[in-house]
């Protein structure tokens, strides 16, 4: 598995040239005029990690197989699209199906560049769309409420639950504040995915900067900084026009022009690895002489779930994880020394993998 970030903010922002950037396409047409990108564009991304370069170096592995992640680019909207303003209601419906929003925010001045509010400010920005979503939260609520009367009446208890919960959301969004303030039980999790609120999915504020920023950000992106600290949210700078230029080059000419911009990495590999902290996701490997393989897993997963990621059959039928940890094998030089070494460990089904674990799954078919 991976996850799924829809890329949101107003026209004009940058939406469409980082995506074209992070998956090393012109699928989304980037153009100065509101409204050029009508329908989402899917970009499914292999997720950069040097340890599977290294794994698949050690166990001379045949093929490499990164982990996926899928950007949605989804169009601009605009002030009142909750009212259908704009291309209004089916954006909103295209960000319910995604995992978290990452916000594209204007950071950079640029008279050739038209402004649909006519200024540079982000932070006003940031509030334009969180008020739609919010208000589009809003009217869906009030809407489900009603057609859960009956159930409710009824005695049905996930009709009851759903209830509450929405009721709670109602309460914060009423206070101005968005769904994901609210402070969720563990026994509630899953219904209160299930609602698939807007405002309940994690935000990544990815301000876009000029190139002369990309690596210090400027004043526009100090402030979205200070609003994400205000809000528990995260944030990464990005000049989405260094990003699409770096995504035309060959990686060796790429790190090159990095190094001369003054950029330790590429925006991809900060974007996505925020995005993984943002979803509290972590990677393990599977390795071998065929192919090194990554896999996404949620934080604290069980060996037998992740095994489940392979093939449901594995989580069925799983006996035991025979497991490396990653500084291990590249430490001792592979699998056979580690073992040799007495590092290989034998875990079984109460074990929570970690991050970099290097795992082989004994099942019964």
């Amino acid at each position: 598995m991976g996850f799924k970030m829809g890329i949101v903010g107003l026209p004009n922002v940058g939406k469409s040239t980082l995506f074209n950037a992070l998956t090393r396409t012109a699928a989304a047409q980037a153009a100065n005029f509101p409204f050029c990108t009508i329908d989402p564009n899917v970009g499914d991304v292999a997720v950069p990690d040097a340890r599977l370069d290294k794994l698949a170096e050690i166990a001379q592995s045949k093929q490499k197989i990164a982990a996926r992640m899928t950007f949605v680019d989804i169009a601009g909207l605009v002030k009142g699209a909750s009212k259908g303003e704009g291309l209004g209601n089916q954006f909103l419906a295209n960000i319910r199906e995604t995992d978290a929003i990452a916000h594209v925010l204007r950071c950079f001045e640029d008279g050739d560049v038209t402004h649909v509010e006519g200024r540079v400010n982000p932070v006003e920005d940031a509030e334009v769309i969180e008020t739609e979503l919010m208000i589009a939260d809003m009217e869906s609520i009030e809407k489900r409420l009603q057609g859960l009367q009956r159930k409710v009446r009824g005695g049905d208890k996930e009709a009851v639950q759903q209830e509450r919960l929405l009721k709670d959301a109602l309460a914060v969004l009423e206070d101005g504040r968005p769904a994901r303030t609210v402070d969720v039980a563990e026994d509630d999790l899953r219904a209160w995915e299930l609602l698939q609120l807007l405002t309940a999915k994690p935000i990544l504020y990815v301000c876009n900067v000029d190139e002369g920023s990309a690596a210090e950000g400027n004043d526009h992106s100090a402030a979205v900084a200070a609003m994400a600290e205000a809000q528990g949210a995260a944030h990464v700078v990005i000049s989405a026009q260094i990003e699409e230029e770096i995504a035309q080059l060959p990686e060796d000419d790429a790190g090159i022009f990095l190094e001369e911009m003054g950029l330790a990495e590429a925006g991809l590999d900060r974007l996505i690895r925020a995005g993984y902290a943002l979803l509290s996701l972590e990677t393990y490997f599977t390795v071998g002489p065929k192919e090194a393989r990554a896999w996404t897993i949620p934080v604290g997963t069980s060996a037998p779930k992740a095994a489940g990621v392979i093939h449901g059959d594995f989580e069925k039928g799983f006996i035991r994880a025979e497991t490396i940890a990653y500084d291990d094998f590249v430490t001792l030089g592979g699998e056979q020394p580690a073992k040799e070494a007495g590092k290989m460990r034998a875990e079984g089904k109460g074990y929570t993998v970690k991050d970099g674990d290097v795992m082989h799954f004994l099942f019964n078919t």
